[in-house]
């Protein structure tokens, strides 16, 4: 009797366990069908950006896996190198590969709206991180011609202290409009200019610059066309970089010329150095969060909202970063972010 009791009690346990690991998966999968504080499970994501080779994301998505790795979640990380196909692939992988999340950074938004409705059919969330997209459980963005215009007021600024409606500025506008959000950027930044200077300023070029080295050389060849082009303004990183290192080649550090000048937007390590340098052309710089790892834990935060199970609808299906400038004031702190 002893021994039937044992045997029974030992088959309830065995299939007590069973239905344990049935109900559960590896990693933080098995987190999707629950509520409740995002903050103590462990999730899968899968992150697609448009380019890793750009400073400013090379930057930030590595203080995004430093608080990654701290909450102990599964993740990959990868670029597309700008290319809409393999950024769709990569967003299937993910869907087969069963994450929880997946933020995708559009190299181009429309190419990946049906496949990011296939991850939300999959109870897959999707978060996108610069474009206003529809197949998503929220967007993470910027209002982008505001920023522009935000870039032109700053870069107006410098202008309205340096030339005159008889000394006009020779402004070149460094952009990337093969980029949606990119072109909104630069398309403000023109508004800001002609908003806030004073007659004083004239558009001799505008070109292409992502990347530092595509802005290097675009910014060399407006150099050479027109020696006295002065102020440089554009939609990133590689636009100040770039520009920087054009006219650093051309007139020597700390022999700049007062009246020329490099503004752009994103915040690197190497923008930051050179603003604080002083003998260099950068001349401001209009910030985001703040530091490079202010912004990944404001992306954690967000990651952390959209897991927990916030609804985002409506006039809130878009949630907008904050703008900020970067100055002397600040500098030195943002630079401990880095």
């Amino acid at each position: 009797m002893k021994k039937k009791i044992v045997s029974i009690l030992l088959c309830v346990t065995m299939v007590a366990a069973m239905a344990v690991g049935c109900g559960s998966k590896d990693g933080g999968s098995d987190s999707k069908s629950e509520s409740g504080d995002s903050k103590d499970k462990k999730y899968k994501v899968g992150i697609t950006i448009q380019s890793l080779s750009n400073a400013y994301w090379a930057g930030v998505m590595g203080k995004l896996e430093e608080q990654l790795k701290d909450k102990g979640w599964d993740y990959t990380l990868i670029d597309c190198e700008d290319n809409s196909a393999t950024q769709v692939s990569q967003i299937e992988n993910f869907i087969t590969s069963g994450c929880d999340l997946i933020m995708v950074h559009p190299s181009d938004a429309k190419a990946v709206e049906n496949i990011c409705k296939e991850a939300l059919d999959a109870d897959i969330k999707v978060m996108c991180w610069d474009d206003p997209m529809k197949n998503t459980t929220v967007n993470w963005v910027l209002d982008n011609t505001e920023l522009g215009k935000e870039i032109g007021k700053t870069a107006a600024e410098f202008i309205n202290d340096k030339f005159t409606a008889d000394d006009k500025a020779q402004v070149t506008v460094i952009g990337y409009p093969s980029t949606k959000v990119l072109k909104e950027r630069a398309d403000g930044i023109k508004e800001g200019l002609k908003e806030n200077c004073k007659d004083n300023y004239e558009v001799i070029a505008e070109v292409d610059g992502l990347e530092a080295p595509e802005a290097q050389s675009n910014v060399e060849s407006v150099l050479s066309a027109h020696p006295d082009a002065n102020v440089f303004v554009g939609v990133g990183a590689g636009a100040m970089i770039g520009s920087n290192e054009a006219l650093l080649q051309k007139y020597g550090k700390g022999k700049i010329p007062e009246n020329v000048g490099v503004i752009t937007t994103d915040v690197t390590e190497q923008q930051l150095n050179s603003l604080k340098a002083g003998n260099e052309a950068v001349r401001s710089i209009v910030g985001f969060e703040g530091s490079n790892e202010d912004t990944a834990k404001a992306c954690m935060k967000m990651y952390e909202r959209i897991l927990s199970g916030e609804k985002f609808e409506g006039d809130n299906h878009n949630v907008y970063r904050t703008i900020k400038p970067i100055t002397t004031d600040n500098i030195d702190e943002i630079l401990k972010g880095m």
